[in-house]
Formats: structure tokens, sequence, C-alpha cells
């Protein structure tokens, strides 16, 4: 009699899996496969990351990822990313205002506008090495210039000259969620905490010129009749001039990086007037504003 019991019991739980199972789209003949794991290359169609992003145009000359020695590391993102996924504050408003009525307990609400209002992105920022040491620095670079306006007397700015600071585009978690969102970095803050580790980073490569420079000044001097350097005193020897390396060594910049930080940052949408010309609110809710191809997305 127990035996039956236990007969009929493991049936019914052996034919509830098969069920589950079935429900789910695994056939009950289903055996263990070898799989092999591999990394996922990252594009912009994969990569998920809360970024924020310089636009294709002027402002990716300005920026000049591929030969700026300072902006290097942020060369393949073209731009900024949270390496940890980062707490992201947003608010959306529908703005009213109350018209006061006479002998009535409630006010009329009229509606006036609709606004997305500036998130808050904070995130920790990890450095394990003097690689991620340099795409810190790059990051703080990145954010500093991007809250100031193309202002002073340099030249290299492309015809942006007086312009105010740069709009960038904010992607993060997919097609529907933040696609080619077009922001301004209103603030953003660097927490450098006390008690914990520094690795030191090298930024750049200088030796090459700065030793290019040396051999020129002295061949100068050499073609004007001078035997010896007019500034120092001493004696012209080309063959004394160091290798670069020796020059890196004594004049490359070098920055201490924290091991562990939080940046946060804080963007506001910001939209143009043909861009809000072209809104449709019925697209809108059909999910076809969302930033695909060159268009900017709507949130």
């Amino acid at each position: 009699m127990l035996g039956k019991i236990i007969k009929n019991v493991g049936q019914g739980i052996f034919n509830r899996t098969l069920g589950r199972l079935t429900g789910a789209g695994i056939s009950t003949d289903s055996r263990i496969v070898k799989a092999r794991a591999k990394w996922s290359g990252r594009s912009d169609k994969t990569d998920w990351r809360v970024r924020l992003q310089v636009p294709e145009g002027p402002l990716t000359q300005f920026f000049d990822f591929d030969n700026n020695p300072l902006m290097k590391p942020l060369s393949d993102s073209r731009g900024i990313f949270w390496p940890l996924t980062p707490a992201v504050v947003i608010q959306h408003s529908a703005n009213y205002n109350a018209m006061d009525q006479v002998h009535s307990n409630y006010p009329h609400q009229a509606y006036q506008n609709s606004q997305v209002d500036s998130m808050n992105i904070i995130g920790e920022f990890p450095v394990q090495n003097q690689d991620d040491a340099r795409h810190w620095v790059a990051t703080v670079n990145f954010l500093r210039t991007a809250t100031k306006m193309f202002f002073g007397k340099e030249d290299g700015l492309n015809g942006l000259k007086g312009n105010p600071p740069p709009i960038m585009h904010l992607f993060g978690y997919g097609d529907h969620m933040f696609n080619r969102i077009p922001v301004v970095i209103n603030t953003f803050n660097v927490e450098l905490r006390p008690g914990i580790d520094y690795i030191s980073t090298k930024q750049g490569s200088k030796g090459e010129g700065l030793r290019q420079e040396l051999i020129n000044q002295q061949q100068s001097y050499l073609d004007s009749g001078l035997s010896y350097d007019p500034y120092t005193g001493r004696p012209i020897n080309m063959d004394a001039i160091g290798s670069a390396s020796s020059f890196e060594t004594e004049y490359e910049s070098q920055t201490w990086a924290p091991t562990l930080s939080n940046i946060s940052v804080l963007v506001t949408p910001i939209y143009s007037r043909d861009s809000i010309k072209n809104f449709s609110m019925k697209k809108f809710v059909n999910g076809e504003l969302n930033g695909k191809g060159n268009e900017v997305g709507f949130i």
C-alpha cells in the first residue's frame, strides 16, 4: 500500500515537470549539449551602457579623440560612460496653474505645459590599473570641457568660437529608454575620497616632439656659426642629445587617479525648434520617435 502511494506521488511530480517543460517550449527529449561562452562585441546597437556621446560633426573634430593623447582613452566610445550601472533619477512634469473659483471648494486646474526635468546620473568609477586611470583622467577632462563655452583667442575652434557649451547625446538601456537624447550638462561632481589608494598614470607622448625641437634649435645655432648654446653657454654636441624615452621620462605629464570615486552628472534634455516642429503624439506613443536613424530621440 505504501509503495503504491509513493509511486503515484512520484508519477504526479514527474507529469507536472513534463507539463512545465512542454509549456515552456522545451522538448521532453532534451539532451545536454556542449556550449561555448564568448564575449560579444560592443557597438552602438548592442552597447546599452549609460553614456554621453559627442555628436558627429565639428565637435568630433574639436575633441580629436584619436590624436589628442589626453582624450584618446575615449576614442572608441566618442564620449564617456559609467563602467558600473549608475543610478539615474528621471522626472517628467505636467504643470498646471490653479485658478481660484468663487464659492468653490476646489480650484480649477488650467494646463500650462509639460517637460522632462533635469536627470541626475550617479555612478561609481573603479580604477584598477593604469589604463583605467587614464580613462578616469580623460573622463574628468571631458566633463570639464563639456561645461565650458568656446572662448579664447587660440586657433582650432573650427568656427565654434562664441558658442555655448556643447550639446551631447545621451544613450542607455536600449532603444526605448535613452537613445540619442540631446542634453546639456548642467553640473558634474567628482568625489575624491580619503583613505583609499591612488594610481599614478602618464598622459601623452611628448618625448619625440621635445627631442626634435631641441635638435632643430641646436642645429640653428650651428648654422649661424655658433659652437655653443647662447643660453646655457655649453658646447653644442648633437650626439649627446638623449632618446625620446628619456625626454618622456622627464617631461611627460603625470596624474593620480583614485581607485574608487563617485561621478555624478546632472543633464537636461534640450530640443531645437525644428525638432519640436516634427513632434507627433501618435508617433511618440507608437515608439517611432526613439532616436533611430539620424533623428534625435524624444522622451
